[in-house]
């Protein structure tokens, strides 16, 4: 017997983790889930066959992510004719899909002055339920020198409604790298 229920009856609620996969593949990005370290190089490696990236420019202003990745012959530095962005971010934000940047990832740089392809590092650890939870997480991390350009990116394939931390065109081919550390 199947039982409807009432619409006051509570909403069953996911799991962060669910709930971020599934509005951000609703907003077009690649997510990709990684259990360790080693799974993270391979699926960055297979990033670059699929989009034919090898030997091309990357615009990458974090030492730890050029260090990581720099067995891949890639050029780092330059952002303009760069084949893709390689950066991390503050937060991955659950309730729509969005991620978190401030100027220790993209400087004093507009989402648009970026390249249109990007690829993502990030940790289950950043994982949040809203922008709220994501800037109180920025500014504990921050305590005497809270960054500047605080923004998010919400549009990985088509232009949708933008909400005030996402009010240029950004739409962007974003690959997330998700690794698991909890």
């Amino acid at each position: 017997m199947k039982m409807d229920h009432g619409k006051y009856f509570p909403e069953k609620k996911l799991p962060i983790d669910e709930k971020f996969t599934y509005n951000f593949r609703s907003n077009g990005g690649k997510f990709i889930y990684c259990e360790n370290i080693q799974e993270v190089i391979d699926t960055f490696d297979n990033i670059l066959l699929e989009n034919d990236w090898y030997e091309k420019d990357v615009f990458c202003i974090d030492d730890t992510l050029k260090s990581r990745f720099e067995g891949f012959n890639l050029n780092f530095g330059k952002k303009e004719g760069s084949a893709f962005f390689l950066c991390s971010c503050e937060a991955l934000i659950a309730n729509n899909g969005s991620v978190l940047f401030s100027s220790n990832q993209i400087r004093e740089k507009k989402l648009h002055e970026l390249p249109s392809n990007f690829v993502i590092f990030s940790t289950t650890s950043q994982l949040v339920e809203n922008i709220g939870e994501g800037l109180r997480q920025i500014k504990n991390r921050s305590v005497n020198n809270i960054p500047t350009n605080i923004t998010s990116i919400q549009d990985f394939e088509t232009k949708k409604e933008k909400d005030f931390m996402s009010s240029e065109n950004t739409t962007k081919n974003l690959y997330l790298l998700l690794l698991e550390d909890l």
